[in-house]
């Protein structure tokens, strides 16, 4: 059963950092690639950062370099490094896992197991 939990959000003032966790199970991690969506309230799901099976990343043009994606295949775990936050940033985040046959992506049509999410808010 494949399982993906995340985990590190939480309330922040602008300016600040967070460091979201997710912890993979019940599939064979090295062979999917990774990413992390957020969705704000009234908006739709967008692609935050995606990261291939051996780390080649892709980011939204939008953070201009404000975030880092990053995996740990020994431990199952993607992490998104979060700085310079805005309350724009505000939302739930979820992580994915697509099959091989993709280096990365920012499209959620192309992931095949999503987390249930974890809530950043950003106050200014």
């Amino acid at each position: 059963q494949v399982q993906l939990v995340e985990s590190g959000g939480g309330s922040v003032q602008a300016g600040g950092s967070l460091r979201l966790f997710c912890a993979a199970s019940g599939y064979t991690f090295t062979n999917y690639y990774m990413a992390w969506f957020r969705q704000a309230p009234g908006k739709e799901r967008e692609g935050v950062a995606s990261i291939s099976t051996y780390g080649i990343t892709t980011y939204a043009s939008s953070l201009k370099g404000r975030f880092t994606i990053s995996r740990a295949n020994a431990k199952n775990t993607l992490y998104l490094q979060m700085n310079s936050l805005n309350p724009e940033d505000t939302g739930m985040y979820y992580c994915a896992a697509g099959r091989a046959g993709r280096l990365t992506s920012l499209r959620a049509a192309d992931y095949n197991y999503w987390g249930q999410g974890t809530q950043v808010t950003v106050s200014s």
